[in-house]
């Protein structure tokens, strides 16, 4: 940047020229400065610890610019129009000390390599190519000012101090740039194209001060104002996604090598250059054999270098093939090399044996002739993908034939295979995965099917019923078509009891018969499945005639109910409950199967052995039921429901001795009784806190009537949910002790059904029940199919006769006979006995005289509020007052 002081001076006007550039350089000294010193500059984060200090390395060296700009043109200023010797001015000093810090700069964002002999590779061919780009300058600007100024001239030396700084700088520099961190490229490569210019400011200068007058009428300073703006804007081009994807780079890696051809290039410039200005000159200065010697002791000493290179390289190739052939004996892939026409080229060592060949008959062959024809396509196409380029490496399942014939599933990885001098070949890696596929099928086939049945499970059901409506299309219905495709819905009857009471591996035995049946009753082109639990399903595919679904539904019923099932060494017969639903049209596969579902649950709902077919009404009934269920649990957040209680009295004093609590409903301007919405209630499970709030509010008023000397006893009804539901103990002691209510005072009320749905587990509840005192009470006895084992079990204290026993036993001998076996029977058990839903005299005086003591109806009173009972006893009461 600096310019020589001539012999006979500088004009004042080229003096002032040096100011713009300084202008300049101090610009980017402020910039670069400012960006590194500042915490809100933008790309600091993206730059990094050594980018900030990169920044700051370069803003020191744009100020020795400034500084020896500054000093340059005052002494410009000061010796203006006197004589000056030859010499470096003081500002000049700062200009070269400008260079190591711009280069301790570049390095940061583009370091050298860190290895010994990369690092002594790149410095000596970045010598090779500094002395080729000097030595092309020198012939063809340097060399005639050299003849013209003269050998012993001095001013050549200086002239030349700053060309060939630059030229050393920007060889060592310029090939860092292809192999710099993505996210900094762009700044490095502003910053040597910055340096690139600045240097060819210099080069005029230098140019400027041989010839005595500016070159290009000033182009000096011009250039340098646009290195230092170049230089300026370095902090503001910085990427600010550091974290982003490289950007690939071309050239299959020859920005690896940009030492390496940078100095080739340069060279080959050079000795055209040279053999041009020896062919026209008739001597060469001193100057040029010394540098180009140099050279060519460098050049000598890298050749050693390359040679050395390539033996380790050869000895790297060998080691690689050696490992290759090792890996491939002991790995239990077998590796092939394989030709463009497939034949065979390498084969690792015991890959033939593993398919039971000998080697000899798979050499030269071609594999496709070991590939099953339906995979053949399949592996031709990817080996095309990965011959013309597309992939590099492609995956592929295909079956190979064995040696005995047998298919082997395998997975092969075809990539390129490429050697010096030969033709390209394929690298095929094949790995035996028959094992893993047929663990694949095995998950397939537990995914679709029954682990006890070995039918298809509910999943593939519904798959293939989508599947089957689907192909059926969208045909117009017709008589021809009309129960084409239905669903038959089977439930067992009865198998809760056996699974219970024989235990789960009976139960699933029983399974197992059920679903053999299954199959010998439906034909080849129907699905049967089990649906889970006792449920199964079977899908007719082309049934036909409606008729013929609803034949073979009762097949199915009969084949399942006139055979018994051999149980735990005896035999178990059953019942179906099945429902039939045909697929309309519009109907797919969920609403199929779910109105199937509700023909079944309605052919239950008729004690089973029986056939319903899906009609519209049942799904019309099965809405108001959820609604139902909807408005139940509105209703019992706002307390629409209340008790009433109908009275059990003595038979002989017509005393009242104990009352029955009775849940009412009061919607809207109606009272509902139970049975209008008990069984909603114990579908959606509301049963539980309905019941807890029963037996909350019963034990407090009887407690408060107990209070006033009034000896009665409570009954209350209970349901399967509430006695299976986990806290139903908690609750009866909680709402006892709260009452104060004794537990003797209280009688659970349980139908006979409760023991047959999960004896087990009903039997501990309600034996913790009478750990607490309460009483228990079997209702609607006779009517169930309690045995008196349970009986035994539980202890019960009273048995209360069904109302259907109590209506006849006036009238009916039959009647009567039973009637009075079940009081007997209380008797001799220590029992009580009251007798439930008297009407008429007769049946009271009937019953008394089987010395049934207890009884209840509307003979004997109707169910009342509780002000209503308050009455009756204090009637009672007031004679003995």
């Amino acid at each position: 940047m600096g310019t020589l002081v001539g012999v006979g001076g500088q004009p004042l006007t080229a003096m002032v020229g040096v100011w713009p550039s300084t202008v300049a350089a101090a610009v980017a000294c402020v910039s670069l400065l400012t960006a590194a010193r500042s915490t809100r500059y933008p790309a600091r984060e993206a730059l990094g610890a050594d980018g900030v200090t990169a920044l700051a390395l370069l803003g020191y060296a744009a100020l020795a610019w400034t500084v020896g700009g500054v000093i340059t043109g005052a002494t410009g200023l000061v010796s203006a129009g006197s004589a000056t010797s030859v010499a470096l001015s003081f500002g000049d000093l700062f200009i070269l000390a400008a260079l190591p810090l711009f280069v301790a700069g570049f390095l940061r964002l583009a370091p050298l390599p860190r290895a010994r002999r990369p690092l002594l590779r790149h410095i000596t061919d970045s010598y090779v190519c500094a002395v080729a780009v000097f030595t092309v300058l020198w012939l063809v600007l340097f060399a005639p000012l050299y003849a013209a100024v003269g050998e012993g001239s001095s001013a050549m030396g200086f002239a030349l101090l700053h060309p060939v700084a630059d030229v050393l700088v920007l060889s060592l520099l310029a090939p860092l740039v292809l192999t710099s961190p993505p996210q900094t490229r762009r700044v490095v490569l502003a910053a040597i194209g910055a340096f690139g210019i600045l240097a060819g400011a210099n080069l005029i200068g230098a140019i400027t001060s041989l010839v005595g007058e500016p070159v290009a009428g000033g182009l000096e300073q011009p250039v340098r104002v646009l290195g230092f703006a170049v230089l300026a804007a370095l902090p503001w081009l910085v990427r600010q996604d550091p974290a982003g994807s490289l950007p690939r780079i071309t050239g299959r890696g020859l920005y690896r090598f940009a030492p390496e051809l940078a100095a080739i290039a340069a060279s080959a410039l050079a000795t055209v250059a040279l053999t041009l200005v020896v062919l026209r000159i008739g001597g060469v200065t001193p100057l040029l054999p010394l540098v180009v010697g140099s050279a060519v002791l460098v050049l000598l000493v890298r050749m050693a270098g390359l040679l050395d290179e390539s033996a380790t390289l050869a000895e790297m190739v060998r080691a690689r093939e050696r490992h290759f052939h090792e890996l491939a004996r002991t790995n239990g892939d077998v590796i092939l090399v394989v030709d463009a026409d497939g034949s065979v080229h390498y084969l690792s060592p015991g890959a033939a044996e593993a398919y039971g060949y000998r080697e000899e008959e798979l050499f030269g062959q071609t594999i496709g002739t070991i590939i099953h024809p339906e995979d053949l396509d399949s592996a031709r196409t990817v080996v095309d993908e990965v011959r013309r380029g597309r992939q590099c490496s492609a995956s592929v399942r295909a079956r190979v034939r064995a040696a005995d014939g047998t298919w082997r599933h395998t997975e092969s990885t075809v990539s390129h295979y490429a050697q010096p001098g030969e033709y390209d070949r394929l690298l095929v890696t094949t790995r035996d995965i028959s094992a893993q596929v047929a663990l694949e099928d095995q998950v397939n086939h537990l995914t679709f099917h029954d682990g006890i049945t070995g039918l298809p499970n509910r999943a593939y059901l519904e798959e293939r019923t989508r599947q089957v409506l689907r192909q059926r299309g969208s045909a117009e219905p017709s008589a021809e078509n009309e129960g084409d495709v239905a669903v038959i819905f089977l439930d067992l009857d009865g198998f809760t009891a056996v699974n219970d009471s024989a235990g789960h591996t009976s139960g699933d035995f029983l399974l197992t018969e059920a679903a053999r049946r299954l199959r010998g009753s439906v034909g080849v082109t129907d699905t049967v499945g089990r649906w889970g639990g006792d449920e199964f399903a079977v899908l007719v595919e082309h049934g036909g005639a409606a008729r013929y679904v609803v034949d073979l539904a009762n097949r199915i019923v009969r084949d399942i109910s006139t055979e018994a099932f051999p149980v735990a060494g005896g035999e178990v017969l059953l019942s179906a409950s099945v429902g039939v639903a045909f697929a309309e049209p519009g109907v797919d596969a969920a609403e199929l199967l779910r109105n199937a579902d509700m023909a079944m649950a309605r052919a239950k709902e008729w004690d089973g052995s029986r056939v319903e077919i899906y009609a519209s009404h049942m799904h019309d009934r099965v809405v108001r039921r959820l609604e139902l269920q909807t408005q139940l649990r509105q209703a019992l957040a706002e307390g629409d429901f209340l008790l009433e209680y109908q009275p059990a009295v003595d038979l002989n004093t017509s005393k009242v001795t104990a009352v029955e609590a009775l849940v009412r409903w009061q919607r809207d301007d109606e009272v509902w009784a139970p049975e209008r919405f008990l069984g909603a209630a114990e579908e959606s499970g509301l049963v539980v806190p309905l019941g807890e709030w029963v037996l909350t509010e019963a034990c407090a008023r009887v407690a408060e009537w107990r209070r006033l000397s009034w000896d009665i006893g409570l009954s209350v009804n209970l349901s399967v949910r509430q006695i299976l539901s986990p806290r139903f103990v908690d609750t009866v002691s909680m709402a006892l002790a709260d009452s104060g209510l004794p537990a003797a005072a209280l009688t659970m009320d349980v139908d006979e059904d409760v023991l047959l749905e999960n004896p087990g587990e009903a039997v501990a509840r309600l034996a913790d029940l009478r750990a607490l005192g309460v009483r228990l009470a079997i209702d609607d006895f006779g009517m169930g199919h309690a045995s008196l084992a349970h009986l035994r079990r539980l202890q019960v204290d009273t048995l209360k006769i069904d109302a259907s026993f109590v209506q006849d036993v006036d009238v009916d001998s039959t009647v009567q006979l039973l009637t009075q076996s079940i009081v007997s029977l209380g008797k001799n058990l220590g029992l009580r006995v009251v007798a439930e839903g008297i009407e008429e005299q007769g049946q009271l005086e009937r019953l008394r005289d089987m010395g049934c003591t207890q009884g209840q109806g509307f003979l004997v009173a109707r169910p009342m509020s509780a002000e209503g009972i308050t009455a009756l006893i204090e009637g009672e009461a007031a004679p003995e007052r």
